[in-house]
């Protein structure tokens, strides 16, 4: 029997999922939608016209007080001093010898910091947060359940929140947020999102979550569920945390350097294994890769070179823009035009290609 205590958590948008006749699955431990009208027209939707994600499941935790930059400066690898108020940067949390926490969106508002945590790392950042806070001037406060938010993901995405939003949205460059209303909700509407489309992430009250999420597939958006955020992600070459990276896998060794600052002072924790791990020469990369033959490589599937181990796949799928099976593998730095991926115990060949598998046209 699942006790109260086992139950799956539930976002302020639980009721309007299942209005959607959402399939709902067990997230990280939360009961989240992971399709409506299925993945493949979902994934399109987003790529061709505006998708509507609930990410209300992510975590937000607040640095704020005299030492706030401080204290985040220490914890992650972008250097946030120089982040002006309303700009945010996408960063890595490491432990000392260089593995991975978590990869974070990092907020620099007018008093204080908003930290975006993973929904599976949400205590354990948290943690991490407050015991290597300690001694600084700062309040980390685990904010999570004050917060609801939406993505709206696309080419008609910006267009379809323009018309509830109060604020004139042309003027908020990537990467840059505002504090204004949408649909009447007073909240932080950000140029952000994880699928390699244009669009926003809104921040709202969970109480106003529900009608601003009616108000926007009303004018248009698409609801879609976890299941093509995975795969637009995927082909946008976007890193996911417990595939690209994990406890054991550094930023530098899944792409992700632009965010470390390995010049920052004062140092990160973590800044001296990655500054020997740079000198030193990477043990392993993440490669971007093709099937060539028959077959679609999935998470954990073994990488060989001339039939000896050589890595596993940390994401695959089968892309619906491009029509054709993609991964993501950590293989030897060595490793630049071809490898093998075992597909059902069949070694099928794979072809290295550059990041990313989609990059959309800019209107």
């Amino acid at each position: 029997m699942v006790t109260p205590e086992q139950a799956p958590r539930r976002t302020p948008l639980y009721e309007e999922h299942r209005k959607l006749g959402a399939r709902l699955v067990d997230f990280a431990g939360w009961e989240m939608p992971v399709q409506y009208s299925g993945i493949k027209d979902e994934h399109l939707a987003v790529r061709n016209r505006a998708g509507l994600f609930d990410v209300s499941h992510m975590g937000e935790v607040v640095f704020r007080g005299p030492e706030a930059e401080e204290a985040l400066q220490r914890l992650v690898t972008r250097d946030v001093g120089r982040l002006a108020a309303g700009q945010a940067g996408y960063a890595a949390v490491c432990y000392p010898d260089g593995g991975t926490v978590d990869d974070v969106l990092v907020y620099r508002r007018e008093e204080d910091f908003l930290v975006v945590v993973n929904a599976a790392n949400r205590d354990k950042d948290f943690r991490h947060f407050k015991e290597n806070a300690e001694g600084f001037d700062a309040e980390v406060t685990d904010e999570s359940d004050e917060w609801a938010l939406l993505a709206l993901q696309g080419p008609e995405a910006v267009g379809i929140l323009q018309g509830l939003a109060d604020t004139d949205l042309s003027g908020v460059r990537y990467y840059r947020f505002v504090e204004g209303e949408a649909a009447g909700a007073r909240g932080i509407l950000s140029r952000t999102g994880y699928t390699g489309e244009d669009g926003f992430e809104v921040f709202v009250r969970p109480g106003d979550a529900p009608v601003l999420w009616r108000q926007l597939v009303e004018a248009g958006a698409v609801p879609v569920g976890l299941g093509a955020r995975d795969t637009l992600r995927l082909e946008a070459g976007m890193c996911l945390y417990g595939n690209e990276l994990d406890r054991e896998t550094t930023p530098l060794e899944a792409g992700i350097g632009f965010a470390v600052h390995l010049d920052k002072e004062p140092g990160f924790i973590g800044q001296e294994a990655l500054l020997r791990q740079k000198e030193e020469g990477l043990p392993r990369k993440l490669a971007a890769f093709e099937v060539a033959g028959r077959g679609i490589a999935r998470h954990g599937h073994p990488v060989t070179v001339d039939g000896a181990p050589a890595g596993h796949v940390t994401s695959g799928t089968q892309s619906p823009t491009l029509g054709k099976a993609i991964g993501l593998a950590l293989v030897p730095p060595e490793i630049e035009d071809t490898f093998k991926v075992v597909i059902r115990d069949r070694p099928v060949e794979a072809r290295v290609v550059p990041l990313p598998f989609y990059k959309r046209e800019r209107r």
